[in-house]
């Protein structure tokens, strides 16, 4: 396993560990969606993402990266646009993560592997077409909630004084099909360990009382 297949096995470490010390019915149910939705956008299983019991009916989504600025409303447009990032290996580390009544914030370093064409065409610029980069930034995700525990969108914004760009190795590649594989594998083990619907509120313990 080369180091990038690890990092994508590590990236939702810090969100287990938020959750082990969440006792909140619904700060527990974001912090489950949250873990899902990565999985299943990793996986690109984008119509589940938007499906009734994740995601609210007319979700916003606010995105600065690279060079674009974008604003998608509603759920067929949020599909689309998960469908543009096309085969680009995408995962996170060094998350600095909270979950309070209205959602979710995520200070992190987003990494985006891929030929310097396909980077170009996110924002960024690259000296060669052909040539494997690793790109990554510090960014903010903010991921607001509802009352029912159902994502109402994603405000992403990057610093980009924190970008870093990597010429890799060739050797080093790791496929858009793998990284499918390695995220099919964690949502699969997530829904082994907790059951069905693990992620929705009503399936979430209430604390006893003292």
């Amino acid at each position: 396993m080369n180091r990038f297949e690890q990092a994508v096995y590590d990236c939702m470490k810090p969100t287990a560990a938020l959750l082990e010390k969440t006792t909140d019915p619904l700060h527990r149910a974001m912090l489950l969606n949250f873990w899902r939705h990565v999985h299943l956008e990793g996986s690109a299983q984008f119509e589940a993402i938007v499906a009734d019991d994740m995601m609210v009916e007319t979700p916003v989504y606010r995105v600065a990266w690279g060079a674009s600025q974008a604003v998608v409303e509603g759920r067929e447009a949020v599909v689309n646009f998960y469908r543009s990032v096309g085969d680009a290996v995408l995962w996170n580390s060094d998350d600095c993560i909270a979950v309070n009544d209205w959602g979710i914030a995520d200070e992190l370093t987003f990494h985006q592997l891929g030929r310097g064409a396909d980077l170009k065409a996110a924002g960024y610029d690259l000296p060669e077409d052909d040539t494997l980069y690793h790109v990554s930034s510090r960014q903010a995700f903010i991921w607001p909630y509802d009352e029912r525990g159902l994502l109402k969108g994603e405000h992403l914004y990057e610093d980009k004084t924190s970008l870093e760009i990597e010429e890799v190795d060739p050797a080093e590649a790791i496929t858009a099909e793998r990284i499918h594989a390695i995220h099919r594998e964690l949502l699969a083990k997530l829904e082994e360990e907790r059951g069905p619907r693990y992620w929705a509120l009503d399936r979430q313990p209430v604390p006893e009382r003292a």
